[in-house]
């Protein structure tokens, strides 16, 4: 029966993420540049060890940090894990203080075993979030002393859906590619009054394009494990159809209805990932990453602010007491991480830098499955208040049930 339910049950889910993205995943200002909020939220575990995990050798649960990571897969195991997110920010400025709350899903993945050392997967993340509303922005109407006042709003971002496969070309080293699909849209809507005029216009952008990586582990011992990520440049494709209204003396006026017209690619980086991991005894885990993002190379800038090569540093940990235990306590995990992102944006010269502390629990489904429902917490601020910056400051709740089903496995009968 579970494994009727399951498709039909990825299905809906992924439908109803695509579409969530509607509904809009963040709420931060900061995601008016760009292509929104670049999303740091994995899978499972990863997300209460400071988004850490590159080195990560991991054979109980999903590690999407690192494609290689997916030929440990058990022999008749299938791994699945969905999860949702929920994210209360706040912001603050010279003047003003603001609060918002959303609530959605986070990801939906799986990972299953092709053949002896060879494993595969798929997953959906959003790439990036957009989520923005500026209320009430009074500006003068050049060559005279009048005013006008706009209202603007963004909604919308990007999805990765990634394909994943991993091989062990030995039992200490292991090596993965992936091939994600990055497509989605940002709706913009700006309205602005004039005297007893009105006028609307909205935009939709869509991107879409394909991005490569590779990836490595390599056991260097028993207990330390050395890993490394690639993510090569790719122009995202972009098309935008525009509408403009206009209202004059109570009559309301199409200027534009649909019309397409032309925006430029998108660049991404090329982005380079190192990754180590330890187990201290068999009760303690130790995971840091470093990741590089070069941004100066793709050559872009926003209208008030520049793209500069970003340094992102994660830490982690997870501590088991016992993971063979009889006690339901002895195999509780407790996570726990740090994150500092030195931004990749510079507005008047300041980089948009920020750090998140994170902090989770894994629960144990059953005692003859992996199954486990992980539960996370992350505070993170980023920004600051100066000239037109913002502060921000973030709590997010993550729920993932990272679930196992086996497959293929004789029962034994006594």
């Amino acid at each position: 029966m579970m494994n009727r339910i399951l498709p039909l049950a990825y299905a809906f889910l992924f439908h109803a993420m695509v579409m969530a993205q509607s509904e809009g995943l963040t709420s931060s200002p900061y995601s008016l540049y760009g292509l929104g909020v670049i999303n740091q939220t994995s899978i499972g575990k990863t997300n209460s060890m400071g988004y850490s995990g590159i080195g990560l050798k991991s054979t109980t649960d999903i590690n999407n940090l690192n494609p290689s990571n997916y030929s440990l897969t058990p022999k008749n195991s299938f791994f699945y894990d969905i999860g949702v997110v929920g994210e209360f920010n706040s912001y603050s400025n010279k003047g003003d203080n603001e609060s918002k709350t959303t609530l959605n899903f986070s990801n939906l993945a799986f990972a299953f075993r092709i053949a002896d050392r060879l494993g595969a997967g798929v997953t959906l993340v959003p790439y990036s979030d957009v989520g923005y509303t500026l209320l009430g922005l009074v500006s003068n109407i050049e060559g005279s002393n009048e005013t006008f006042e706009s209202n603007v709003a963004g909604l919308g971002g990007l999805n990765d859906l990634s394909f994943n496969l991993g091989y062990g070309i030995t039992d200490n080293l292991r090596v993965g590619g992936r091939a994600s699909l990055l497509f989605g849209n940002i709706e913009e809507t700006e309205t602005f009054a004039i005297s007893n005029s009105y006028f609307e216009l909205n935009e939709t952008t869509n991107y879409s394009g394909l991005r490569l990586g590779l990836g490595m582990q390599w056991d260097i011992f028993d207990k330390l494990t050395f890993g490394s990520t690639v993510q090569l440049p790719v122009n995202l494709k972009g098309n935008l159809t525009r509408s403009v209204y206009k209202t004059l003396d109570g009559s309301s006026i199409t200027v534009e209805d649909e019309e397409a017209d032309n925006v430029s690619d998108f660049k991404l980086p090329l982005e380079l990932g190192f990754g180590f991991s330890t187990k201290i005894k068999e009760s303690l885990i130790l995971t840091a990453d470093y990741k590089r993002n070069l941004w100066d190379a793709t050559n872009q800038s926003e209208s008030i602010g520049t793209y500069m090569d970003q340094d992102i540093y994660a830490f982690g940990l997870e501590f088991q007491r016992d993971p063979n235990g009889f006690k339901y306590g002895q195999r509780i995990r407790y996570r726990a991480g740090f994150n500092y992102d030195n931004g990749y944006l510079a507005i008047n010269d300041n980089k948009i830098d920020g750090y998140t502390i994170t902090a989770g629990i894994g629960l144990p489904v059953g005692f003859a499955t992996n199954s486990v429902i992980n539960l996370s917490y992350a505070y993170g601020s980023k920004g600051q208040i100066q000239n037109i910056l913002v502060k921000e400051n973030y709590h997010t709740l993550t729920l993932n049930l990272s679930l196992e089903d086996l497959w293929f496995r004789k029962r034994v009968i006594d």
